[in-house]
């Protein structure tokens, strides 16, 4: 399924446009005071990368409500434990960025609010709203949604695969020994592999109505032990399509020589392909089974500390402002990341490699968040790995499913 396009003219991207003021914000890392002056302070840890595309939407809450509204540049990398160990003190920020997989972390240590999003949660893309969830309750805007999808090059195939074998033939049709490349390594990828694992029916976890249940474990169903053993064909005693030598750096080598005519990775490849020449159509990743490949989709979005004392005017900044379509789109802009937000998902899939990924991603599924889920990628793409290259397909799997539960326990 697609993105629904109805309505869109080719002026919207542009009519939708902030205009951003200068970025003239702080760029620390450590938090403002609050202030006790008219409408007080909201302070917002935001990627450094994206505190122009923020700078409109602050600046314009400023002016309507009187509340400032502070963009602090940080380091991705530092932003989540910064948050952590910063909250709990009051000097944290009233709002920062983050990743809808560290939901079950910021949770258990106490340090995030809930979002109170109304109306407005229908708005989005149903994935991005579940990502946001855990155990029942909201806690994060989301502003973007990440997922892998099939780069194919067009010019060697000109058509989509129908499915898995499919692929493989087409590839080879074209006169490549290596028709397809994904990213494995010595310690496997199971991220990548995950599209192919759903297809038997094999989800890490099962759910309930609070989310994924970390005591319903279906890595050890039927369909996991199946897809074990069609991974073990596909591995160095079989076909040898998966092979761990093939770490990120090769397969991306392979498709750009034109080597490889499809390669399964995610947007932050397509500029590689696109600047070496490559003609890129995306497709949905070609299933094993007849059923969906469902890859795992990461959301992006903004998360209110526990600790703030202005909650309220955080979630209104955060509904209000973040929530609109034309903030949504300087994020697209700024990280050219499908947007949350369903108007702007569909504004900015005029572009067609968006609109390929955005139509795999209506049939992603959220990374679970679960601190349970620490345990799954402890064993996880070595037991991967250790199939491809030609351990007993069953038994690697339940071996794979019975540390992960003593790990859980």
């Amino acid at each position: 399924m697609r993105v629904n396009k109805k309505g869109l003219i080719a002026a919207g991207a542009a009519a939708v446009v902030v205009t951003l003021g200068l970025a003239g914000c702080a760029g620390g890392s450590g938090a403002a005071d609050k202030t006790d002056s008219a409408g007080g302070t909201l302070t917002v840890w935001v990627d450094a990368e994206r505190v122009d595309a923020l700078q409109g939407a602050a600046d314009a809450y400023t002016e309507k409500t009187g509340v400032k509204v502070d963009l602090v540049g940080k380091d991705n990398a530092d932003i989540k434990d910064d948050f952590i160990q910063q909250v709990p003190t009051g000097k944290g920020p009233d709002i920062t960025m983050g990743a809808h997989d560290w939901l079950g972390e910021l949770s258990t240590n106490g340090v995030v609010a809930p979002i109170e999003l109304g109306d407005s949660a229908a708005d989005y893309l149903p994935v991005a709203i579940d990502a946001s969830t855990y155990e029942g309750t909201t806690y994060m805007l989301p502003y973007a949604v990440e997922n892998i999808a099939v780069l194919r090059n067009a010019d060697l195939v000109p058509e989509a695969a129908t499915n898995f074998d499919d692929m493989i033939a087409k590839g080879k049709a074209a006169g490549l020994t290596q028709p397809f490349v994904v990213e494995q390594g010595a310690e496997g990828n199971p991220y990548h592999l995950y599209p192919f694992q759903t297809a038997f029916g094999a989800p890490v976890f099962g759910t309930n109505d609070q989310g994924y249940d970390p005591t319903d474990l279906q890595l050890g169903s039927a369909g996991g032990e199946e897809f074990a053993k069609w991974l073990g064909s596909q591995g160095k005693n079989g076909t040898g399509v998966f092979n761990t030598d093939i770490d990120g750096d090769i397969a991306k080598q392979a498709f750009i020589d034109g080597k490889a005519a499809f390669w399964l990775t995610g947007p932050w490849n397509v500029g590689a392909a696109t600047d070496a020449g490559i003609n890129v159509a995306i497709d949905t990743v070609p299933s094993p089974t007849g059923e969906a490949a469902s890859p795992f989709a990461g959301v992006k979005g903004f998360f209110i500390s526990s600790e703030s004392k202005n909650k309220v005017a955080a979630n209104d900044f955060l509904v209000n402002y973040i929530g609109t379509e034309d903030v949504q789109l300087e994020l697209f802009k700024a990280g050219n990341v499908l947007p949350a937000l369903s108007a702007a998902a569909e504004t900015a899939s005029s572009d067609p490699i968006i609109e390929g990924f955005a139509a795999v991603g209506a049939e992603a599924v959220p990374m679970p968040a679960i601190p349970a889920m620490g345990s799954v990628w402890q064993y996880w793409g070595i037991a991967e790995a250790d199939i491809i290259n030609g351990a007993d397909p069953v038994a690697t799997w339940q071996k794979l499913t019975s540390d992960v539960q003593a790990a859980i326990k």
